[in-house]
């Protein structure tokens, strides 16, 4: 497992009026291509009676498999100007639908073009941001007295706790940066004097930031 990646931390719903047209744009993280096209579906549902429902995505977190669709707008206007948005940003495993009800007035290939980049734009601008890294979810489990101490040790060192459970002691399972955990977890040992028992556990990318 390498690199680390940036992609979104949630669902973003951003809506702005050009030309009497109604645009809202919606994002979403994903992961893979058929989770991306049931992003793409879940938003049509939304707004049936839409003029239009272009998208672009990224599925893959190497930003290979890219896809996009101007559904109905002329060619060149919407999806590729919306995806290149999402590369211009280095975000991976994401989808953007921008929805259009057309309000009467043409904006031309070059409006169209600016309005859905546009919508992206600002639509990401609004969205969090966060970074997916290689991570080991291990459990620490600790004595009562040394469950405040190994808090805050967590959070200063930006690492996320995923579950707490509280019986005969604390059992944090926390996801902790791969390339960090040898220095973290020698770091950690030293701030409780080695009252600490640790179990490792498994390992996948995690999207530190993502929490508030």
């Amino acid at each position: 497992m390498e690199g680390k990646y940036l992609s979104l931390g949630g669902e973003t719903a951003t809506e702005k009026v050009i030309e009497k047209s109604r645009f809202i744009a919606t994002s979403r993280h994903i992961c893979g291509d058929e989770e991306a096209k049931a992003f793409v579906a879940e938003v049509c549902a939304r707004y049936p009676d839409a003029t239009h429902n272009c998208y672009a995505y990224v599925a893959d977190r190497l930003g290979n498999l890219l896809r996009f669709s101007d559904n109905g707008e002329p060619q060149g206007t919407a999806g590729m100007p919306m995806l290149e948005v999402l590369r211009a940003k280095k975000l991976c495993e994401c989808a953007v639908v921008v929805t259009r009800y057309f309000g009467g007035i043409k904006l031309g290939a070059g409006g169209l073009v600016r309005a859905y980049s546009g919508c992206v734009a600002e639509n990401l601008a609004a969205a969090k941001i966060v970074c997916f890294a290689p991570c080991v979810e291990n459990v620490y489990l600790f004595g009562y007295p040394d469950a405040e101490t190994a808090a805050r040790y967590f959070s200063s060192r930006g690492a996320e706790v995923v579950d707490t459970q509280y019986a005969d002691g604390v059992r944090y399972t926390v996801a902790v940066k791969a390339e960090e955990e040898e220095d973290f977890n020698a770091a950690l040992i030293n701030a409780v004097s080695g009252r600490v028992k640790i179990f490792a556990g498994r390992c996948y990318f995690y999207p530190f930031g993502a929490k508030e």
